[in-house]
């Protein structure tokens, strides 16, 4: 599964450089001198980082190849993208990647099955997207309301309360 750590902005200057939104929690190691991101679309890339700095909190990369701002125009809009399978398991375990929860089946305590996660939306809040009956259900990714996720057995328990999973209370 490629996961997106970053989307190529404006070109800033005239040598090549980029503004790159930055997807990921680790913009150090993604986006070091000499590492290879590839790309969506595909034809674009892969590309090398060539260098990269910090401007007005704005992350600005340049690429090898990329040598003026026509070229670098052309990247406008592509996202970088690596494998799910390059990012180490995390050391604790109660921190999940999105990736790890969305497909994941959602069931109650009563072992019913509830839905889908389909999605995760970082928001101030972490909510889990779950497609019920249809329709989309917003559940706050807590402890308390999501005490147990077994990735093994694809499940991820949800002790709502009343209405959450009603999905004529979606939003």
């Amino acid at each position: 599964m490629q996961l997106v750590v970053g989307r190529i902005g404006r070109p800033h200057g005239l040598r090549g450089d980029v503004t790159v939104e930055v997807r990921t929690d680790d913009p150090e190691q993604r986006f070091a001198p000499g590492a290879t991101v590839s790309t969506d679309p595909a034809s674009a890339g892969p590309l090398v980082v060539a260098s990269r700095r910090w401007h007005s909190g704005v992350l600005l990369v340049r690429f090898e190849g990329v040598d003026d701002r026509d070229r670098a125009e052309e990247l406008r809009g592509t996202m970088l993208v690596i494998d799910s399978a390059d990012i180490p398991p995390s050391d604790d375990p109660d921190e999940f990647y999105d990736h790890q929860l969305i497909g994941l089946t959602v069931v109650t305590p009563d072992g019913e099955r509830a839905g889908e996660v389909t999605d995760v939306l970082h928001h101030g809040q972490d909510l889990l997207v779950v497609r019920r009956g249809g329709r989309d259900v917003y559940i706050p990714f807590v402890k308390a309301l999501v005490p147990e996720i077994d990735l093994e057995a694809g499940t991820l328990l949800v002790v709502a309360p009343a209405g959450l999973l009603d999905p004529d209370q979606a939003v």
